[in-house]
């Protein structure tokens, strides 16, 4: 049997088996619904449904509940028999805490009597996924941002940078604005993520951001219950939290700071490489205009930002797109 694959992120985990130039054959969300009762169990009333997220911020949090995901996930979608699991890879997230990745290898063996378990550091598959050993990852992901310089296959933990910054904030940021601009609108929070998935994109730069910002084209979204919203400013404020985490009240550097701080962290002779294989993954990585390209030597790009970071237009590189 071929080894099963899982990704477990804050929003989607997917899973699937081992082989070559085949996507996840599953592709579910993480969040689940716990049944609880309160009372007498012939009482309907008293049953309750409480939403739970197994993994937040990309660590597991809730383990019964990540232990029942994987349940259904192994057992009853990829068709695991009791007795007979196979092997296991699993991605792991930049700077899991040790205590995490031990009770994740207990939950396997112990729990899941797999005959072999690997957990594999996400930027350094993302870098294979497209042939290459060395380079940076740029994971946006639903609730966090991870900037990972990878040097012949080997994670440099000490330049990689880590913030709490990621597709779920953007969306209530999103749901903020919209209500400023149509406060007579009740939206609920699925429908805002649809929106920023449809409308959400980035400015080329700080200047064209401020003049988005003024005068920007409005448009009308109907809503599936009928009621109708304006969109406009807001769907650039949410590309440019990405640059400028203040917009959310964060005292964070912004992605393309902190993209230069940790290149800049590795030893120079390895700057090339790196900037020459930069790799954006992550779902809110598809954003539109997230970099911005122009014909310039990618080995210009790091004079270029620690110079001038404000001016993304201007920061190109050979940049490999890759989403998981």
């Amino acid at each position: 049997m071929e080894a099963v694959v899982v990704d477990a992120g804050s929003k989607l985990l997917k899973a699937g088996f081992a082989a070559p130039d085949q996507d996840p054959a599953l592709i579910i969300p993480t969040k689940m619904k716990r049944v609880v009762e309160d009372g007498e169990p012939a009482d309907s009333s008293a049953v309750e449904e409480v939403t739970v997220d197994p993994v937040v911020r990309g660590f597991i949090r809730d383990w019964d509940a990540m232990e029942d995901l994987l349940r259904h996930v192994l057992y009853t979608s990829l068709g695991w028999e009791v007795g007979e699991e196979g092997q296991i890879l699993f991605t792991d997230p930049l700077s899991t805490p040790k205590a995490v990745r031990e009770q994740l290898v207990q939950l396997m063996f112990e729990t899941f009597n797999v005959s072999g378990f690997y957990a594999s550091e996400q930027a350094v598959l993302s870098l294979y996924a497209i042939g290459r050993i060395s380079g940076c990852t740029v994971d946006i992901g639903h609730g966090k941002i991870d900037i990972a310089p990878v040097c012949e296959g080997a994670v440099q933990h000490i330049a990689s940078k880590r913030f709490e910054i990621g597709g779920i904030d953007l969306t209530n940021l999103l749901a903020q604005e919209l209500h400023k601009s149509n406060p007579s609108v009740i939206i609920d929070i699925s429908e805002v993520e649809k929106l920023k998935e449809q409308y959400a994109c980035c400015a080329e730069d700080q200047i064209a951001f401020e003049e988005m910002r003024n005068s920007c084209q409005k448009e009308q979204h109907t809503l599936p219950d009928g009621q109708v919203i304006t969109i406009e400013r807001e769907r650039y404020i949410i590309g440019e939290a990405l640059f400028q985490p203040s917009i959310l009240c964060l005292e964070e550097y912004g992605i393309v700071e902190q993209l230069v701080r940790s290149i800049s962290s590795v030893s120079s002779e390895n700057h090339r490489q790196l900037l020459e294989n930069i790799v954006l993954c992550g779902g809110t990585a598809s954003m539109i205009g997230v970099f911005s390209f122009s014909d310039t030597h990618s080995i210009f790009f790091f004079k270029v930002l620690k110079s001038a970071s404000k001016k993304r237009q201007t920061c190109v590189l050979h940049l490999f797109v890759h989403l998981l």
